[in-house]
C-alpha cells in the first residue's frame, strides 16, 4: 500500500510538504510494526526496569546454588552501563541515586567477582556511606542481605508465616493486600521462618558498606513525629513479634507453613510463573526451595524456567525484566495501527485481535475472594498470569476489540459481553477502579516496618478509574 493510498487525505509529495513528511513518517511507523508482528499474531517489547531486577536474579541464583558465571557477567555490563555519574542507581532513569538500588547493585558486582577497589564499586560506596551505609536500606534489601549473612537478622522486621491463618473477615489478612504484595509476601514468610544463610567468601561480601559496626549500629525503622500513629504502634509490635519469634514454642508453625506451602503451590500459573511478576516469582521459587524441594521438582524446575523467560537481549545488553507485556503491548499497538487510519479488517489486525480473545482469563482468580458472584472475563498483562487480570487491561482491550472489524462477531461478542460484566462489577465502593482487587483500601499495611515502600495497597486510582470512563465511553 503506498503513501498516497494509505490516507484518506490522498496528500501527494506535491501538496504541503510537512504534512505529507508526518504522513510518511507514519506510513514508516506501521510498517515497521507489521514487521514486528509474531506469527502468533501479537507484539512483545522489552520492559526494562532499575538495577534491582538484575541484582537480584544474581542473588537468586547464588541462594539456589546454580551460579552461572558469563551470564552474570553479562548482567554486571548492563549494572555499570546503567550507573549514574555519582556512583549510584537510581529509580528511574535520570532520576536521584536510591540507597537500596545502589546497595543491591554493589552487593551484586562484589558476588560476581568484582574488587571493592573497582572504580565503580569506589564510587558507589561513597554514595551509601554518605547516605548511612548499610543501616539505613530498605526492608528488602535488608532481606537478601540477611540471607547471605551480611546483615543481622534482628534488623529485619518480622513477618511471620502464621498470618496466613487468618480469615478473609479478619481485618489484616492476606486478601488485604494488593495483588502484587500478596503473591510476594506469602512466598517470602515461608522463606523467613526458615532463617536461610547462603555462605559465600568474604571477599564477596559488603562490611565496608557500614559505617559503624552492625553491633553498634540502630537498625530501627524511622518513627513518626507522633506520639500516637499507627506507625509508631507497629514499631512497637514487630518488638513484640521478634519476642515471640524467639520462643521454641510456635504451636501452629508447622500449620501455617503448610497452608503458605499449598496457596504457593496452588498459585503457580501453567507457565511455571507466579502472578506475572519478578517478586512473586522469585520468592515462591526460593520458599519452595528452603522447604527442601529439589531442583528438579516440577514446581521448581518450572519457576526457574519462568524466571529465565524473564531475561532479555536489547542495545547490546542481557538485562532481567520485571515482566513481559505482550498482551499490553499488543492491545495498544492494535489501536496505534487504527488511530491512524490503519483498515481495521487488515489480516495483521483481526490476527492480533483474535489472539487477544484467545487470552481472555475464564478462570476465577483472588479478585473473587472479595467478589464470589462475579463471572470472570478479564485479561491480563502477561503471556501467563490467570489468578491476576488486570482491569487496567481488559478496558482498553474492550474499546479497542470494539473498533475491529473482520473477526467471528459471535465470538467478539461473547468475549466484550464478559469483559465489560467483569470490569463493571470490579467498581469499589467510593466509585473507582483499583488496578487487580476491589477495595483495597487498608492503608495500615503501608504504616508497618515492613512496608516502608508503601506499595503494599491497591486502592481506586484516577488514572484507572479514567480508563474506565474512557470505555464506557466508547460503548455509549
Amino acid at each position: 500500500m503506498t503513501v498516497e493510498k494509505r490516507f484518506s487525505s490522498g496528500l501527494t509529495p506535491g501538496d504541503d510538504e510537512f504534512l505529507y513528511g508526518v504522513e510518511r513518517a507514519i506510513t514508516q511507523a506501521q510498517d515497521y510494526l507489521l514487521r514486528e508482528q509474531k506469527p502468533e499474531g501479537y507484539w512483545y517489547y522489552p520492559l526494562e526496569a532499575n538495577a534491582t531486577m538484575d541484582a537480584e536474579y544474581i542473588f537468586f541464583n547464588h541462594f539456589m546454588g546454580r551460579v552461572d558465571e558469563k551470564k552474570h557477567q553479562h548482567l554486571c555490563e548492563h549494572l555499570l552501563a546503567v550507573q549514574a555519574d555519582d556512583g549510584a542507581w537510581p529509580l528511574f532513569y535520570g532520576g536521584p541515586g536510591h540507597l537500596g538500588n545502589t546497595i543491591e547493585a554493589y552487593f551484586a558486582l562484589k558476588l560476581t567477582g568484582y574488587s571493592a577497589d573497582h572504580p565503580a564499586l569506589v564510587k558507589a560506596r561513597q554514595f551509601i556511606l554518605g547516605q548511612g551505609g548499610l543501616s539505613r536500606a530498605q526492608v528488602f534489601t535488608r532481606i537478601f542481605l540477611a540471607y547471605f549473612g551480611q546483615f543481622p537478622w534482628r534488623g529485619v522486621p518480622a513477618l511471620p508465616v502464621e498470618m496466613v491463618l487468618l480469615p478473609p473477615w479478619f481485618p489484616l489478612n492476606i486478601y488485604e493486600m494488593s495483588s502484587w504484595a500478596r503473591g510476594t509476601v506469602v512466598p517470602l514468610t515461608i522463606t523467613l521462618a526458615q532463617r536461610p544463610c547462603v555462605p559465600i567468601p568474604d571477599a564477596c561480601g559488603v562490611a565496608e558498606l557500614w559505617k559503624d559496626p552492625p553491633e553498634r549500629s540502630d537498625l530501627g525503622f524511622p518513627r513518626s513525629p507522633q506520639l500516637v500513629s499507627w506507625e509508631n504502634f507497629f514499631i512497637e509490635l514487630d518488638k513484640v513479634l521478634k519476642l515471640l519469634g524467639k520462643s521454641p514454642v510456635k504451636p501452629l508453625r508447622k500449620r501455617a507453613l503448610r497452608k503458605a506451602e499449598r496457596w504457593v503451590l496452588a498459585h503457580q500459573d501453567a507457565n511455571g510463573g507466579w502472578g506475572g511478576i519478578q517478586p512473586a516469582m522469585l520468592n515462591s521459587v526460593m520458599a519452595l526451595h528452603s522447604l527442601g524441594y529439589a531442583p528438579d521438582h516440577p514446581a521448581v524446575a518450572k519457576g526457574i524456567q519462568a524466571m529465565e523467560d524473564f531475561l532479555m537481549e536489547s542495545g547490546g545488553y542481557l538485562f532481567f525484566q520485571p515482566c513481559v507485556s505482550p498482551v499490553w503491548d499488543t492491545v495498544w499497538v492494535i489501536k496505534a495501527l487504527i488511530d491512524s487510519d490503519f483498515p481495521t479488517d487488515h489480516p495483521a489486525i483481526t490476527k492480533a485481535a483474535d489472539w487477544i480473545l484467545d487470552r481472555q482469563i475464564l478462570k476465577t482468580g483472588d479478585w473473587q475472594i472479595k467478589n464470589p458472584e462475579l463471572e470472570p472475563g478479564g485479561w491480563a498483562f502477561e503471556f501467563a498470569n490467570d489468578w491476576y487480570p488486570d482491569v487496567d487491561d481488559s478496558a482498553v482491550i474492550l474499546f479497542t476489540l470494539k473498533r475491529v472489524t473482520g473477526l467471528d462477531e459471535r465470538k467478539k461478542d461473547h468475549g466484550i459481553a464478559r469483559g465489560l460484566n467483569w470490569i463493571l462489577g470490579m467498581q469499589s465502593r467510593n466509585g473507582g477502579w483499583g488496578a487487580f482487587d476491589t477495595d483495597n483500601t487498608l492503608d495500615l499495611w503501608n504504616q508497618m516496618p515492613f512496608g516502608d515502600m508503601k506499595a503494599m495497597i491497591d486502592p481506586p486510582t484516577a488514572d484507572v478509574t479514567g480508563r474506565l470512563l474512557e470505555m464506557m465511553g466508547a460503548f455509549g
